[in-house]
């Protein structure tokens, strides 16, 4: 039996045959991370990932097997992460981390721009060094809440109209927008 090692502050081990895939599906960070590195968005039930019972949804891989993956395109990832198909220990360094992001935008009144644009509850482009990118908003990231208020099934132009007349401290959740397709069913999963 091979074995899948996970590193946190320790090292766990699940089995893992030669030849399996992980199971694990990734997805962007976002343009605007701390880290810009690949996040898990799913992974397959009964897997070697799941069994190693020390992912989740949302951790962020920054190596494996002494590769790192910080700063690399998505299909890059997905290309390093399937050539260790056939290895018989795979070695992850990951920084735990919720799939919902908190951002808070400081607004002092509406002169000030948000510093981002949004489509379908998407966010597009960010200004860099503008106050959306300072309170922690990401590009390609789905708005899942706007100050405790759900936005899910919120039309575009409300959205736009509740963030326009927004100030003070704007609370967000976000999401990767792959992250929230797949949880929600609009995409099919592909593990790798």
């Amino acid at each position: 039996m091979s074995e899948l090692s996970v590193i946190l502050t320790r090292a766990c081990f699940s089995k893992k045959q030669k030849g399996e895939i992980i199971g694990v599906v990734i997805v962007e960070s976002g343009w605007g991370s701390i880290l810009p590195t690949v996040i898990i968005a799913n992974m397959m039930h009964g897997g070697p990932a799941e069994k190693s019972g020390r992912l989740n949804i949302g951790d962020q891989i920054m190596s494996i097997n002494g590769t790192s993956l910080v700063g690399l395109p998505l299909s890059t990832c997905q290309s390093i992460i399937k050539g260790l198909k056939n290895q018989s220990r795979i070695k992850l360094n990951i920084v735990r981390c919720p799939p919902v992001t908190t951002v808070l935008i400081r607004r002092p009144d509406l002169r000030y721009q948000l510093g981002f644009s949004v489509q379908n509850g998407i966010i597009c482009s960010l200004m860099r060094g503008g106050i959306a990118e300072r309170g922690g908003v990401r590009v390609g990231h789905r708005i899942i809440e706007i100050n405790s208020q759900s936005v899910v099934a919120t039309p575009h132009e409300k959205i736009v109209h509740i963030l326009s007349n927004a100030v003070g401290e704007i609370h967000m959740k976000t999401m990767p927008a792959a992250m929230y397709r797949l949880l929600t069913a609009q995409e099919q999963p592909v593990y790798i």
